[in-house]
């Protein structure tokens, strides 16, 4: 009996789409997700569709699916995000691996965050992106987020303006999405999108989702920083759009939905959210190209090569294989 795996072979990480390539995410719910090939299968009452996993940047689960290991074993080598949500996405529970193998990205953040002077730093060229065109190097931290407010209730209302939606502030339950009137409904199911989309992405670079500039002390604030450089561009129009011709029957939350993807889509915001995040946490060499580089820290040349025998009683080099990234150094050291 042979030993291998039925279907295709697994991909190797280079022939992948890189995640700006991808189209934005997938919404699945009360449906049972399986795998034929290297598509990814979709069954509900309806029928069956297929899905070329390789082709997908995030699939957001929702209530009711029931995935195969299979298919997330597809999924993992593929390197697409899964994000398991709560009803109409204001919910979040868990996300599964990165795409990338290099954690420049994920040093870069963690010592960016760490420090007072370069945290201030980026938090104000966030900041600055809000305001094109505008010097405001000159204002504190306090003063921009200030600036920021005001913009963004600015938004509320030249939308309320224009699609003669009634606005009265911010309002919802996220136990009850029911609860809340049609456009704040609509703003909650654009923004989970966003923030999925956002989500996925910054795990794919291999960045934390938690270690934030703006927002802190959340397991999703770097999610939140990102994501609400778009909102006044994206999320905030659609809502008010949707709202504004809904009816009392329409599921307001599929809709809006919709709209996100393909305003995702047209868009190109994949592609800007992966230059944003390299220039923000890389400056001027975000656009250097990363490759897969294992090495070990040392606390005085910074690192050294790894694949080597450091043994005291000789210099010879070990024959070391890292087989998907799951071979250990150390192991070979210690035998």
């Amino acid at each position: 009996m042979s030993s291998q795996m039925p279907g295709a072979p697994r991909p190797e990480l280079q022939s992948l789409p890189q995640i700006k390539e991808r189209i934005s995410f997938l919404y699945l719910e009360r449906c049972v997700i399986s795998r034929q090939d290297n598509a990814i299968t979709v069954m509900d009452a309806r029928g069956t569709v297929h899905v070329p996993a390789a082709s997908l940047s995030v699939i957001l689960l929702g209530p009711g699916t029931n995935v195969t290991h299979r298919a997330m074993e597809l999924i993992g080598d593929t390197g697409a995000s899964v994000i398991w949500i709560g009803e109409y996405g204001v919910r979040y529970y868990a996300h599964g691996r990165p795409l990338t193998h290099s954690s420049r990205l994920l040093v870069a953040q963690a010592e960016l965050v760490s420090n007072v002077r370069s945290r201030a730093a980026v938090t104000r060229r966030m900041y600055a992106m809000r305001f094109p065109g505008e010097d405001v190097s000159a204002l504190s931290i306090q003063q921009l987020r200030g600036r920021e407010g005001s913009r963004i209730r600015a938004v509320y209302r030249r939308m309320s303006k224009e699609t003669e939606v009634p606005w009265h502030g911010r309002e919802y339950d996220p136990d009850d999405f029911q609860a809340s009137d049609p456009v704040n409904k609509a703003l909650s199911a654009a923004h989970a999108c966003l923030y999925g989309v956002a989500h996925s992405v910054i795990v794919a670079l291999g960045c934390s989702p938690g270690l934030g500039f703006i927002h802190t002390g959340h397991e999703r604030s770097f999610v939140y920083d990102i994501a609400d450089l778009y909102k006044a561009e994206i999320t905030i129009p659609i809502a008010f759009e949707i709202a504004s011709k809904v009816g009392a029957k329409d599921d307001i939350g599929s809709i809006t939905r919709h709209a996100v993807r393909d305003a995702i889509k047209n868009g190109r915001i994949m592609v800007r959210t992966v230059h944003d995040i390299r220039s923000i946490l890389l400056g001027e060499q975000g656009d250097e190209i990363e490759v897969e580089n294992l090495q070990l820290w040392d606390d005085k040349n910074g690192f050294v090569k790894s694949g080597v025998s450091y043994a005291i009683d000789t210099d010879a080099e070990v024959d070391t294989n890292l087989e998907d990234g799951y071979g250990s150094v150390l192991d070979d050291q210690n035998c």
